[in-house]
């Protein structure tokens, strides 16, 4: 398959049919649409907790996508505190404390359907300084670029942790290999990855492009704004 892409929707397609004729695809199904689940996503997200600046972190932000559930579980095992945004930023942002977590529940805590007996709201001015972030994925490069499916959350969530006065941290994913692809085209606002996680090969990006440096307001309309209340009150 020629992963050379030069558009992303091309590109997400791509992946998307490639993982579900492979027989890689897991639950839900089917993987178009969304960040896809895929065989071999547990080994990533351990392995993505040996290197870099994950094996140290104490605080991470995970998004809430299905194949990230075991970066969430092994984090919160590894006494990590985690940040979870909620779909569509609709709630914006809950926090998982492993202290407050017995380990018996760890894996029940990490998933998005029963997170709220353990996850506590956090408001926007006490989100505490992160260590790195874990982002999901449709399409990466080994240059650290990037596309999710396309919605631009995790841009924008960035772009928002930016525009509150946080320092930028580094960003890793975990994808299948069929995810990770020759050339995607990129934009101002895109999420850079520092680190690229499969079940089989650890990539850390060398030189990895700039981060976004706040939320372009400009780009987003009355009902992203009226959807998102906590982009209503950032603004």
């Amino acid at each position: 398959m020629n992963t050379r892409f030069e558009t992303k929707s091309v590109a997400r397609q791509a992946v998307w049919d490639a993982l579900e004729e492979r027989g890689v695809a897991r639950f839900p199904f089917p993987p178009h649409g969304r960040i896809p689940n895929f065989d071999g996503a547990p080994a990533a997200a351990e392995r993505l907790f040996e290197h870099g600046p994950l094996r140290r972190a104490q605080r991470l932000k995970v998004n809430p996508d299905a194949p990230q559930r075991y970066v969430r579980i092994e984090a919160l095992r590894r006494g990590c505190e985690v940040l979870v945004p909620t779909p569509r930023l609709r709630g914006g942002f809950k926090r998982l404390d492993p202290a407050t977590i017995p380990d018996d529940d760890l894996k029940s805590a990490a998933s998005l359907s029963h997170m709220d007996r353990w996850a506590e709201p956090v408001a926007l001015n006490d989100l505490r300084p992160l260590d790195a972030i874990v982002t999901g994925s449709v399409a990466v490069t080994r240059t650290g670029r990037r596309c999710g499916k396309g919605e631009g959350y995790s841009d924008l969530e960035y772009a928002l942790l930016r525009e509150l006065g946080h320092d930028p941290v580094p960003v890793a994913t975990t994808v299948h290999p069929i995810q990770v692809v020759e050339a995607l085209p990129t934009d101002a606002h895109d999420l850079p990855l520092s680190w690229i996680v499969t079940p089989d090969e650890t990539i850390e990006v060398d030189n990895p492009p700039d981060p976004p440096t706040g939320i372009n307001w400009n780009a987003l309309s009355e009902a992203d704004l009226e959807a998102m209340p906590v982009l209503r009150k950032l603004e």
